[in-house]
């Protein structure tokens, strides 16, 4: 029988750990809604190359393309080193870095007078940029497990909110203010983010040392390169398609206008934010599962794309995508939190948004090449083949995932 501990003898109490663990709902949703605001001017003006171009001497816009993924490619080179940074002087630090630094980089594309000018603006913003890297290793030090995938989640939802709502309030302010100087007033946007995120907490988990020290990591390396892979072919076949794709349906249903199109192009990113909550409760305990699923889905619905030819055809081949698109990303959600246990999280979502760009970047080029040559249809061809071979892969890969 175990002795009673007695009024003379009382049980110590444990000291309170200045820095409590984790982040609570209300912080992550600050964090998420900080990435929404900083992304707006990087997601909302760049559809707007072609008509920022001809006021810096480019008449026809020829360095549209690629001007449109420059920021992209320097995002993907500064990521790994940045990540680093952060694990070493504090991964707040480098968030509110990365925010302060698009502020610096949207006021010099905003007063650039020169074609060369504004190419460096981009670069900058690229370098300096990597605000959804530097977010997501600010959640990895303080979340965890369920906690860590669901508001990886919640960044993807803000992420495509972004990219749904930017574009169309920059069409909205553009015959008051042309997209070139909106980047003076939408600096404002990252700045006021960067003064938001100074109020949260720097994240900590306690006794993660130890415990990190003494364990392995959850996912060994060799699943952890298995799980690059499989962001960059869906990240790549998603993608893909993107280009070309109000011209495949404006060339199909003659006499469709812009607002419709841009409709049409935005419904698998409406399918996320409305469905990826559920989504995630459903593959928290599969995601392998649910990510061979949404391969498989992501190719019905780049296929579906072929014959469509009417506006409900191109509806029903957009949310099959965008079911696709919810079920991976959401997906690769849960398998990240999963890796990023025992893991310094500032470099391996350094070294996971650079596989992420690099597949965007790929996407980029090649949904060009294959467009330039065999037209609007190429590029749906080439984001099927990605897709079912990633589908395939995790077939033949599904008993060596740990």
């Amino acid at each position: 029988m175990s002795a009673t501990p007695t009024a003379a003898t009382p049980r110590p109490r444990p000291a309170p750990d200045p820095h409590p663990a984790g982040l609570t709902r209300r912080q992550v949703r600050a964090v998420a809604s900080c990435y929404f605001v900083a992304s707006f001017a990087a997601l909302g003006l760049p559809p707007y190359l072609t008509q920022i171009l001809p006021t810096l001497g480019d008449r026809d816009a020829h360095w549209a393309g690629l001007l449109y993924v420059v920021p992209t490619v320097f995002s993907a080179l500064g990521a790994p080193l940045w990540g680093w940074l952060a694990d070493r002087h504090g991964r707040k630090r480098l968030l509110l870095r990365a925010q302060v630094g698009l502020s610096v980089s949207f006021l010099a594309a905003g007063a650039a007078d020169s074609l060369a000018a504004f190419t460096a603006a981009l670069v900058l913003q690229g370098f300096l940029g990597g605000t959804f890297a530097a977010t997501n290793g600010y959640l990895g030090a303080a979340l965890e497990g369920s906690q860590l995938s669901k508001a990886l989640t919640v960044m993807q939802g803000s992420a495509r909110a972004s990219l749904v709502a930017a574009p169309i309030v920059v069409g909205g302010l553009s015959p008051w203010l042309s997209p070139h100087r909106q980047y003076l007033v939408l600096a404002v946007l990252p700045l006021a983010a960067a003064v938001l995120l100074a109020f949260l907490p720097e994240p900590t988990r306690p006794d993660a040392e130890d415990r990190d020290a003494a364990a392995p990591p959850a996912m060994a390396p060799g699943a952890l390169r298995l799980l690059y892979v499989f962001e960059f072919l869906f990240v790549f076949a998603t993608v893909v398609s993107f280009p070309y794709l109000i011209a495949l349906v404006q060339q199909r249903i003659p006499g469709v206008n812009d607002t419709v199109a841009g409709a049409v192009f935005a419904l698998p990113h409406l399918c996320y934010l409305l469905s990826s909550g559920r989504i995630h409760a459903a593959v928290l305990t599969r995601p392998r599962a649910g990510l061979l699923l949404g391969f498989a889905l992501v190719a019905l619905g780049l296929v579906a794309h072929w014959p469509a030819d009417t506006l409900p055809a191109f509806v029903l081949a957009r949310l099959l995508l965008g079911a696709g698109l919810t079920l991976g990303l959401v997906s690769l959600s849960v398998l990240t939190a999963e890796a990023a246990r025992g893991r310094q999280p500032g470099r391996m979502f350094g070294t996971y948004e650079l596989v992420s760009k690099l597949g965007a970047v790929a996407a980029g080029i090649a949904a060009a090449l294959a467009g330039s040559a065999y037209g609007p249809l190429a590029p749906l061809l080439t984001g099927t083949a990605a897709a079912l071979a990633a589908a395939l892969l995790i077939l033949l890969t599904r008993r060596s995932h740990r």
